[in-house]
């Protein structure tokens, strides 16, 4: 217990360390620059003093938590006994098969959970007037990380360069991004941006070290990390697959009321 004390009091102080520049930031502009006292000072004074303690907590859950918990996870998915007796004898990337549904599941599940993106869904949902909908703008994005991740892990496993999937990656977008409709290219862009925020990053960091420390062959520095990559890449190319394909089926259903208008 006074370890844990500890922890969290030496986090604290890193903490104070690591915000104090921003404070020190819009201090200056403040009183140097705009010359006037900010409104509501004790509001934000307080504000500042959650936003330590949020930090401070959150940094310590990552230590306890939910780095330990990736690794522990990784490590037990590719035990030669489970893999064995899940692939029944012999080992190839196929043996994987159960660490890949775990990438896609929690790939998609740390999404779905992100603050940062069902911020910026609200936001869009608000800004479009309901032509865009908040919830399936974060289904599209949480598939494609989902997707994102199971590809990375299966990267991982496979011990293949990372640039070829990004190059390839990229291209995709670049194509999409060509044939899509101007209102949902930024917000696309923008989706894969939020993605690697609080809950999302740590949990992938955790994962790719742990099971690229547990695969025989493979480097944790060199070949753990790189699934941050993959969260921040797919979400583009299944927000504008999403747009595209519901464009299709507005389409679709106006030519189908045009039809029955004219009988």
């Amino acid at each position: 217990m006074m370890a844990l004390v500890m922890h969290i009091l030496q986090t604290a102080w890193a903490t104070v360390f690591d915000v104090l520049p921003i404070l020190v930031i819009l201090l200056f502009f403040q009183f140097a620059v705009l010359r006037t006292r900010p409104a509501n000072l004790k509001h934000i004074v307080i504000g500042f003093v959650y936003v330590l303690l949020g930090l401070t907590l959150f940094l310590v859950g990552l230590g306890e938590a939910l780095f330990p918990l990736g690794k522990t996870m990784a490590r037990q998915l590719t035990a030669p006994d489970f893999i064995s007796v899940a692939a029944g004898g012999g080992f190839s990337w196929m043996s994987y098969g159960w660490v890949y549904a775990f990438g896609f599941a929690i790939g998609f599940a740390t999404t779905v959970a992100e603050p940062a993106l069902i911020a910026v869904a609200l936001k869009a949902e608000h800004i479009s007037g309901g032509a865009i909908n908040a919830f399936w703008l974060r289904m599209a994005v949480a598939f494609g990380v989902a997707l994102g991740v199971a590809l990375g892990v299966f990267r991982i496993v496979s011990g293949t360069p990372l640039p070829y999937y990004i190059i390839a990656g990229y291209v995709v977008v670049m194509v999409q991004t060509a044939f899509s409709n101007r209102a949902i290219i930024a917000l696309a862009f923008d989706s894969g941006g939020v993605t690697t925020s609080t809950v999302t990053v740590p949990v992938l960091a955790a994962l790719g070290v742990g099971l690229a420390g547990t695969i025989p062959g493979r480097s944790a520095l060199v070949d753990g990390f790189g699934l941050i990559a993959f969260a921040s890449l797919f979400p583009i190319m299944s927000v504008l697959g999403y747009a595209g394909l519901a464009e299709l089926y507005r389409k679709s259903r106006f030519k189908k009321g045009d039809r029955s208008d004219e009988l």
